[in-house]
């Protein structure tokens, strides 16, 4: 038997694009090889990072969206590490909405189910078309409230998204995370290559760091294939 990993998360470097809201991403050094070797007589090289938790690809705390929601280092692992479906929702236009609809045609063209306790990720193809260019925080697809609803009614406990955020940018009631907000589930932000894992089963690992009081963390999620 083996197995195959799909690297679902993005690069984290300065000067990434980050949400207008949060602290933009600042990586300098720490001590460099000459100056360790010139105080303890060996060289070793560290560098100084400055990020927010909600920078780069990352998973949210309910108390982000929720002042009575769970910290990230209480929540349970089981939402960032389970089955998982992606579904191929890429024909949706970036200024459209992710439906109820929409979402049912996506599975059943997957083929798969949706299972209690899934995680399901979104492939809208905005991060193949969009990252580095201007458009990429401000035009995308994004859940309505009845698709995020949908969701959430189906047990899934995270919902992934190749995307800044799971809302569309103009939905001034943020019905992604309202929906996580009322049924206590996270999401999962700023993915990538989810165009290698649409329509697909796999295990999905997106562990976050276990910030004391965290609203978020940055993760490293993978796609796990066995063969």
């Amino acid at each position: 038997m083996g197995y195959r990993l799909v690297d679902l998360s993005q690069e984290i470097y300065q000067g990434m694009p980050v949400f207008p809201l949060h602290q933009k991403t600042m990586i300098f050094p720490n001590i460099t090889h000459e100056e360790s070797k010139a105080k303890i007589g060996f060289e070793f090289a560290t560098n100084n990072l400055l990020i927010n938790e909600h920078g780069p690809t990352h998973t949210d705390a309910t108390y982000e969206f929720d002042p009575n929601g769970k910290y990230i280092d209480e929540m349970p692992l089981e939402y960032f590490y389970g089955p998982a479906v992606c579904l191929d929702v890429s024909h949706v236009s970036p200024d459209g909405y992710i439906t109820q609809p929409i979402l049912e045609e996506a599975l059943y063209k997957s083929a798969q189910v949706i299972q209690t306790g899934d995680i399901v990720l979104l492939y809208t193809g905005h991060y193949n078309r969009a990252y580095g260019t201007e458009e990429w925080l401000t035009r995308y697809s994004g859940l309505d409230y009845e698709g995020a609803k949908w969701l959430a009614e189906q047990g899934v406990v995270n919902i992934g998204i190749d995307a800044p955020a799971i809302d569309n940018p103009f939905d001034t009631k943020f019905s992604g995370h309202l929906v996580c907000r009322e049924y206590q589930i996270s999401n999962t932000e700023n993915l990538c290559n989810l165009d290698q894992v649409a329509g697909k089963r796999f295990l999905y690992f997106g562990l976050p760091l276990k910030i004391r009081k965290g609203t978020g963390s940055p993760i490293r999620a993978v796609a796990l294939f066995i063969d």
